[in-house]
């Protein structure tokens, strides 16, 4: 049995998802009617032809970026996990930050320097963390660690995760 091809159509689908994962938009991009868009990106991401180029065009995608999911989940976990006390040495001062250990070192979202000048010399520095519970929340999520609810017609309907 042949290998079918995708049509032009297919292709494009393939290549706009590949912007956003974004079934519905990707169809839309792709030239499907904006009335359809939703059942015909769904559809397309069923068919195999259509389902090996999307996972096809993701490896060759992660192969030149070397983005993947265990990196991002590293990275999530370096910024759940986080401990600002080493960028400090012992006596509380800020250390250079040639010196801060590369896991707390991703957890940094910004540094501001200020220098003072009059009356008061010297130099004040802010170090701005990012948000540790949203980054908790995530990798939660990924694990399945919480359960969904939902409330259906005044019912309380409870999707476990196992």
């Amino acid at each position: 049995m042949a290998k079918r091809k995708l049509t032009a159509k297919q292709r494009m689908f393939v290549a706009e998802y590949l912007v956003d994962l974004n079934a519905t938009q990707a169809a839309i991009r792709a030239g499907y009617s904006v009335k359809t868009a939703y059942h015909i990106g769904a559809e397309l991401l069923q068919k195999t032809t259509v389902s090996e180029a999307l996972q096809a065009a993701l490896m060759k995608r992660e192969r030149k970026t070397e983005i993947t999911a265990e990196k991002v989940l590293l990275q999530y976990a370096r910024f759940a996990f986080s401990d600002v006390r080493q960028l400090f040495s012992d006596n509380g001062m800020l250390k250079p930050m040639s010196e801060w250990p590369d896991d707390a070192a991703a957890a940094v979202a910004g540094v501001e320097t200020v220098e003072l000048g009059g009356d008061l010399p010297g130099v004040v520095r802010k170090v701005k963390l990012v948000d540790k519970r949203a980054s908790l929340a995530d990798v939660a999520k990924h694990l399945g660690m919480f359960t969904e609810q939902q409330e259906v017609n005044g019912t309380l309907v409870i999707k476990w995760q196992e």
